[in-house]
């Protein structure tokens, strides 16, 4: 019986890497023409959702939203979410409609395919280098100027197997406060029962995330970055919680 399971992890696995690139390749030319220009983001974001939705559609997942407030169109905001599974960028991609740019490890640049286009639409940090981490700053104002929203995933990282959640980083919340943009929590439930960073793991179900309400920073300096960080990691820390009773 335990040779199945790992048969079936294994391929599950190759499936998955499978469905992440398949559609990429068949839009290719749409997609290398939508990153020519910074002005058509909105436009590859839109190609970037049908993308995580052919994955996880095709993964045997289905999601569920409920939200507590809803994102306004033409407003920008600050994402965040617990970070614990290769889909966590495709459920992102999912459950918010306002078009937003991901802040992530520069190593994802090595995925073939995805890595190219991740690197022409995301902005990169080194988190070993604190001038990689100054540079982040200047190009996340860049491209909120532009109207977009940035999302972060404020772990830092995927944490170990057995932390429910991770301290947070204070630049999320220092970026939100400067550019006076509500914070937006997010909490995704089951994404590591679906598709950990174990190799031997996963399997088709539901995925659940939650929307919370929106933190706002209108009225905040930069000597509240810790408390608005707090506020933001229990939020997210007791919906896990609720998930799991």
């Amino acid at each position: 019986m335990k040779i199945f399971k790992y048969l079936f992890w294994i391929l599950y696995r190759i499936w998955f890497y499978i469905l992440v690139a398949l559609p990429i390749l068949i839009m290719f030319p749409i997609l290398l023409i939508s990153v020519l220009k910074e002005s058509w983001y909105p436009f590859f974001f839109k190609l970037a959702r049908i993308w995580a939705k052919i994955i996880l559609i095709g993964m045997g997942f289905n999601w569920k939203i409920e939200s507590e407030q809803t994102p306004e169109k033409g407003k920008s905001y600050m994402f965040i979410a617990n970070h614990t599974s290769m889909t966590d960028i495709m459920l992102m991609l999912v459950s918010v409609k306002n078009p937003f740019v991901f802040v992530g490890k520069k190593e994802l640049t090595k995925i073939p395919l995805f890595g190219f286009f991740y690197k022409r639409t995301c902005i990169l940090v080194d988190r070993s280098s604190e001038k990689s981490r100054k540079v982040v700053f200047l190009r996340a104002q860049k491209r909120l100027k532009t109207g977009v929203s940035i999302c972060i995933f404020p772990e830092g990282g995927v944490p170990d197997e057995y932390i429910v959640l991770d301290e947070f980083k204070d630049g999320a919340f220092r970026l939100a406060i400067n550019h006076h943009i509500p914070i937006v929590p997010i909490t995704f439930a089951d994404n590591k029962k679906r598709l950990s960073y174990t190799f031997f793991s996963g399997s088709p179900g539901k995925m659940r995330v939650k929307i919370h309400d929106f933190l706002l920073t209108d009225n905040l300096a930069v000597k509240d970055t810790k408390a608005l960080n707090k506020k933001a990691w229990n939020v997210i820390l007791k919906q896990l919680q609720a998930f799991n009773e």
